[in-house]
């Protein structure tokens, strides 16, 4: 199989940098040898620092980088010199990506934007030297504080793809041949299941020089909120998608079974899913008439939008482009 270059989660090893021990050290001079403490604060420990970049859509980058060990603070020294801190590590990421412990599997921060920065694991302080201590009754203090200590640990970082309209349908129901002509982006397209292993994003020109994004998604099978299939690598990239465009063929055996199919595994894998915006396109529909499109609709979900489509003749693409962005204003 053709090897991916779309990463969408990784495990790393992360420790933030120790802070520096303070100092414990008396000043001599020339003329008095005893002229007090002098010893200086550690430095602070680095940061790791996540920074969102619109120019990722991938954490490809950080396949490789299993360790992400920042700085320690340097000590502290005499003549109450405070110890450098150490350099802080910025990691970048693309717009959409979640952090998470690996053993609470709490999420601990989340990146939106592009520039946005967030503190993610905290530099230990630098210890405070003698001179800090020193006070009318104790002017000799012979201890200094050592530097505390860094957060250290195994961390998730997961990306989930961010767009307006998701895409979603069994393999082969013409998602990717929708994508290819609604927008410029080129998806893989063949006949057959799973042609589509990773999420393709595509920005649908509209009216007026409007414009929104929409994601070809892997598509869903049976069973794919338990697992099975592509599973939760798929689902999860649903959750970011204000509209879900839910792609039938002409040709399906069962056009209201295959719509509550997908509905189901949405429902299993996260119930607020079905808060967003349905919108229901009948691909393939250039092999139909007009009798046969009336017998579908009345087929499908009454509460539920739905439209007939061709990728191939271009049927009913402006008006499924209207649905789309009303259905994204309301939102």
């Amino acid at each position: 199989m053709e090897k991916s270059n779309f990463v969408d989660q990784i495990r790393i090893f992360c420790r933030s940098g120790h802070g520096g021990a303070g100092s414990k050290h008396f000043l001599r001079t020339k003329f008095n040898a005893m002229a007090g403490p002098d010893g200086g604060d550690g430095g602070r420990g680095a940061h790791i620092i996540l920074r969102g970049d619109k120019n990722l859509w991938t954490l490809l980058h950080l396949r490789y980088y299993k360790n992400v060990l920042a700085e320690d603070g340097e000590n502290g020294s005499g003549t109450n010199s405070t110890g450098g801190s150490g350099k802080d590590i910025i990691i970048n990421v693309p717009l959409g990506t979640i952090a998470r412990d690996e053993i609470s599997g709490k999420k601990e921060a989340e990146i939106l934007e592009d520039g946005q920065e967030i503190l993610w694991m905290k530099g230990g302080r630098g210890g405070l030297g003698n001179a800090s201590f020193a006070t009318a009754t104790n002017q000799a203090p012979e201890h200094a504080q050592p530097g505390e200590a860094g957060e250290e640990g195994w961390k998730i970082l997961e990306l989930k793809v961010l767009a307006d309209v998701g895409l979603v349908g069994f393999p082969n129901a013409g998602k990717s041949t929708l994508l290819s002509v609604l927008t410029a982006a080129k998806p893989k397209i063949a006949d057959y299941a799973f042609t589509t292993l990773v999420p393709q994003l595509g920005i649908v020109e509209y009216r007026e020089g409007r414009s929104f994004c929409i994601a070809d998604l892997p598509g869903i099978i049976e069973g794919a909120a338990a697992g099975k299939g592509l599973g939760h690598r798929f689902l999860r990239h649903i959750e970011r998608n204000a509209v879900l465009l839910f792609l039938i063929p002409a040709d399906s055996p069962d056009h209201r079974k295959e719509f509550e199919i997908l509905v189901s595994e949405l429902r299993q894998y996260n119930p607020e899913l079905l808060d967003k915006e349905f919108i229901i396109a009948v691909s393939k529909s250039d092999m139909l008439d007009e009798e046969l499109k009336v017998a579908i609709k009345k087929e499908l979900p009454e509460n539920i939008p739905n439209i007939f489509i061709s990728a191939f003749t271009q049927q009913g693409l402006t008006p499924l482009k209207d649905l789309l962005w009303n259905a994204l204003q309301s939102t």
